[in-house]
């Protein structure tokens, strides 16, 4: 297999798209709850008393009642999900030009994750309050961990703790959208490749958009290098939003770092399998699929301060000087937030 092709975030090239084939031509169909237990209205001395044993009564009574809203809530949910399956059988549903849909990440998609999000690595947020509650944004992040789990991550905690409900469409190396079932779910979820032209459409709609500039340099750098930025490229991400006129957001992640301390990497069996790098770990190879197994450390996500570039003008975005400024700001205000973060917590797993 021929080495991965990395499509520059720089890249402007245009490519032909076509509409998925799931994608349905009305809109999705609203989930209707079935109506939970009905209370009557009570008198102003409360439960009646039953002779002989008023007091247990009512403790039944309540029993009762809660035990009948827990049912209501079954109903409920199993309808749901059969009206949910009834729409992913039928078609029934909407995906947009990039494949995204939404219904699939919000009931199934953030479901699986959230596990991995909420008990495995503790996720802890900060500043998800400097994310625009409308309108674009682009969100740039630091990337480690060997696996892409940092970006799947930082999807849950957009999506789960931001007070308006946002999403996080992130950008991906075309190395995502050419493995079976993973690109399928990469479009699903709604990430995109990462060039500029798919970028700057997004933002434009006023998405919330994330990429991480270090790409298979800082997902696969070596342990001993944890928590260095490398090279942000040539400053794609700053046109893109100077373009859309969208803020950049900062966002820092601590504790990725640790989930897979790459000590080597077997890069004649990488090439073998077309892929940037091999990682060995002290656990995989070694121990074969159990070494896959992330190690369970504690993570905090922290997004900055916005950089609002709304001020200058269009033709800023062609500004090479400009370019390497914003760029650079960006850089040193994600690097120091890692360096806070790092004195700041107790442990790699507490």
């Amino acid at each position: 297999m021929a080495d991965a092709k990395v499509i520059p975030f720089d890249d402007d090239r245009s490519r032909a798209r076509r509409r998925p084939p799931g994608r349905a031509d009305g809109e999705a169909a609203a989930v209707r709850a079935l109506p939970g237990p009905q209370q009557g209205p009570q008198g102003p001395q409360g439960p009646e008393e039953v002779p002989g044993g008023g007091r247990e009564a009512g403790a039944d009574g309540a029993a009762g009642e809660a035990s009948g809203a827990a049912a209501g809530g079954w109903e409920r949910r199993l309808a749901g999900g059969l009206a949910f399956l009834r729409r992913r059988i039928t078609g029934d549903y909407e995906v947009d030009e990039f494949g995204y849909d939404e219904e699939l990440t919000d009931q199934v998609l953030m479901s699986l994750l959230r596990p991995l999000y909420e008990k495995y690595f503790r996720v802890e947020v900060k500043g998800v309050e400097n994310i625009p509650a409308e309108g674009g944004a682009l969100i740039v992040a630091n990337h480690s961990g060997t696996l892409p789990l940092d970006g799947l991550m930082m999807q849950v905690a957009v999506h789960d703790h931001h007070p308006a409900g946002r999403h996080l469409r992130l950008l991906a190396a075309d190395l995502v959208f050419v493995l079976p079932v993973v690109n399928e779910l990469a479009r699903k979820a709604g990430h995109t490749l990462a060039c500029a032209e798919d970028a700057e459409r997004l933002l434009r709609a006023g998405e919330i958009v994330g990429v991480m500039p270090e790409g298979f340099k800082g997902i696969g750098k070596p342990f001993g290098e944890r928590y260095k930025l490398q090279r942000f490229g040539r400053g794609g991400f700053v046109s893109t939003a100077l373009r859309a006129g969208v803020p950049i957001v900062p966002c820092s992640i601590v504790g990725a770092e640790e989930i897979y301390p790459m000590v080597g990497n077997a890069k004649t069996l990488a090439r073998l399998l077309g892929i940037p790098y091999f990682p060995l770990t002290p656990t995989f190879p070694w121990l074969g699929p159990l070494g896959a197994l992330p190690l369970p450390t504690k993570w905090t996500i922290q997004f900055g301060e916005p950089i609002p570039t709304d001020s200058f003008a269009p033709e800023a975005a062609e500004d090479p000087m400009l370019m390497f400024n914003l760029t650079d700001q960006v850089r040193e205000q994600i690097q120091h937030t890692l360096y806070k973060l790092l004195v700041q917590r107790r442990s790699v797993f507490f």
